[in-house]
């Protein structure tokens, strides 16, 4: 029996699995095994669909049988089983109120709100549909149901009509997008499209609508958790309008770095590194600083200081993404400063200890550094031929200096 168990009941699984003894299925087809309703439900209904006739009569007996009141209180809790939904909403001699609890149960699949919503009569049951834009948008066959009904009520059908033009007929341009993704509670995605710069001219930024989705799906943090106070007018000459010349030459050299770090980097990244030099200086910050973890992995790699430290900024990087960026052989020194200069970061041993390798570390914070290494990691990093000799002298130094010259 294909039939998927929501209870975490083992006696509800063996009795739906056939495991249980005959008895104890032909009790609980009755509906006279002692369960939670949730759970007795939850078996009629895998009995009525399955292919025992006698378990299949049994459970249509029982489930028609069922006290009205108990079952719209059953319904309304949180633990009833969708495919029980399912079932309830499928039927055609339950009273309104029921169907309205059915209706607006999050756990009801949407395939049954939308056959539901194509076949019945009750034309105030379609209204209260029509009104839950979130749902229509989400599931548009539900939508397409409402409209084919003949019995909608004209507030039903205007209700509907509007959800269907607004968000599915009219030219959709990025605002139309944000409005989508705000409906369906992503609200990060759809404040990063109202405010980027590409959304006010599409056509003109060389980005399709496709291309605007698909950067939207990469933000994940919201504006109430993002800090720009790291923005200091030192910054400010980085904020310039790049010709075409520019931004090729940029994706060229994030291309290259990947590459140089990766056997072969996937077309899906080149595709998304290429979407992402379509934006300016400032929606590539917005997004180095609202974007997940793809977007931190492009745009570290930007050679305009403002776009990679707002990737460091973003307060979704992991501790094991900046561990990774200090080893990085193609990060400006400027973004390893900051990262040595960081309070939370400096705490790391790792980190610090991958900012003492790299060779593009500024020298002023690999020396404070070096104070922190272990004797191994000391006299490791004074025969590092990939660091300076200053590096590597003053390893040396205080590698002697703990030891009291001991080899």
């Amino acid at each position: 029996m294909n039939f998927e168990i929501t209870s975490g009941n083992p006696v509800v699984k063996a009795v739906i699995e056939g495991s249980a003894p005959r008895p104890a299925q032909i009790a609980a087809s009755r509906g006279i095994l002692p369960l939670p309703q949730t759970d007795l439900l939850e078996i009629l209904v895998s009995f009525f669909d399955g292919e025992d006739d006698e378990l299949k009569e049994n459970a249509r007996h029982a489930l028609t049988g069922q006290d009205v009141d108990a079952l719209a209180e059953t319904i309304r809790g949180g633990e009833i089983a969708p495919s029980v939904l399912a079932y309830f909403a499928g039927r055609d001699d339950l009273s309104t109120p029921i169907f309205e609890t059915i209706l607006t149960n999050t756990r009801t699949p949407p395939a049954a709100i939308a056959k539901f919503a194509g076949r019945t009569q009750n034309g105030s049951l379609l209204e209260l549909l029509s009104f839950n834009q979130q749902l229509l948008i989400q599931n548009p066959a539900i939508l397409d149901a409402i409209l084919g009904n003949t019995n909608r009520t004209p507030d039903a059908e205007r209700s509907a009509s509007e959800i269907k033009r607004e968000f599915f007929e009219k030219e959709r341009g990025a605002q139309q997008i944000a409005n989508e993704l705000r409906a369906q509670g992503n609200d990060a995605a759809a404040e990063f499209l109202e405010q980027a710069e590409f959304s006010t001219d599409l056509d003109g930024s060389g980005l399709s609508i496709e291309d605007a989705i698909l950067l939207a799906e990469m933000i994940e943090v919201p504006d109430r958790e993002t800090d720009d106070s790291w923005l200091g007018l030192e910054y400010i000459e980085e904020i310039y309008e790049e010709t075409e010349e520019q931004r090729r030459a940029i994706f060229t050299k994030i291309l290259g770095d990947m590459q140089n770090e990766e056997e072969e980097v996937p077309g899906e990244r080149v595709s998304m590194l290429n979407r992402i030099m379509k934006m300016g200086v400032k929606d590539r910050v917005k997004l180095g600083m609202k974007g997940d973890r793809e977007a931190r992995n492009i745009l570290i790699r930007d050679p305009n200081r403002l776009v990679s430290s707002a990737v460091v900024n973003n307060p979704r990087i992991s501790e094991q993404e900046v561990e990774n960026i200090s080893a990085m052989r193609s990060i400006s020194e400027e973004i390893l400063r900051q990262i040595a200069s960081n309070r939370q970061w400096s705490r790391s041993y790792s980190i610090m200890h991958s900012l003492a390798r790299n060779p593009r570390t500024p020298i002023g914070n690999v020396i404070t550094i070096m104070t922190r290494l272990q004797l191994r990691d000391l006299a490791a990093l004074s025969k590092n031929r990939n660091v300076s000799d200053a590096v590597r002298r003053q390893a040396l130094r205080l590698h002697t200096a703990r030891t009291g010259n001991r080899n």
